[in-house]
């Protein structure tokens, strides 16, 4: 698998720097390069925490509690169920870190596969794929958890992932864009 992964949509960049697997499990350690505007919506995760530390540029995060700006040196971990989002409000690219623990095999395939989606352009202008079963298992997978308005699909979102578990389109996804 490719080591570096890029969005041709978005224009972000992440390479895998640790993964579960290399790891025992411990750590997913991402380093990326995220574009002016560009960030997630509001979300949490159940199972892993997030510690982000910028390596140049500028990241906001965002959460209940209220926005931390994170410069160059600092850094700010986001434990699991705790909501929150990042981005780049900045008008040059941030260059990032983050480690999740422990390490998640899921949601490093996700991102994996949200990647290769763009480049096949299966995703919108914003990246997100055109096809709700797919965004149901990337969401899933990625143990991504929508908030506020976004929460009322989760259940649509359960149903459509396990039809989609059913009619192999995991399968198939992880086949084309994991191995």
């Amino acid at each position: 698998m490719k080591k570096t992964i890029i969005n041709p949509v978005i224009k972000d960049q992440v390479t895998f720097t640790q993964t579960a697997q290399g790891t025992d499990g411990r750590i997913t350690s991402l380093l990326v390069k995220l574009m002016p505007g560009g960030g997630t919506p509001m979300h949490y995760h159940k199972n892993f925490s997030e510690t982000f530390a910028v390596v140049e540029g500028i990241l906001t995060l965002t959460t209940k509690k209220g926005r931390v700006t994170l410069s160059p040196g600092q850094k700010f971990t986001v434990e699991k169920e705790v909501i929150h989002r990042f981005s780049n409000e900045s008008n040059a690219p941030v260059i990032f870190t983050t480690v999740i623990v422990p390490g998640s095999t899921g949601f490093e395939n996700a991102l994996r596969i949200l990647y290769g989606l763009a480049g096949d352009g299966a995703t919108n202008k914003k990246g997100v794929p055109k096809s709700l079963q797919t965004l149901a298992v990337i969401s899933k997978m990625s143990d991504m958890h929508a908030t506020g308005a976004g929460a009322l699909f989760t259940p649509l979102f359960g149903l459509l992932n396990s039809i989609a578990r059913m009619n192999g389109l995991e399968k198939k996804l992880l086949s084309r864009y994991c191995i």
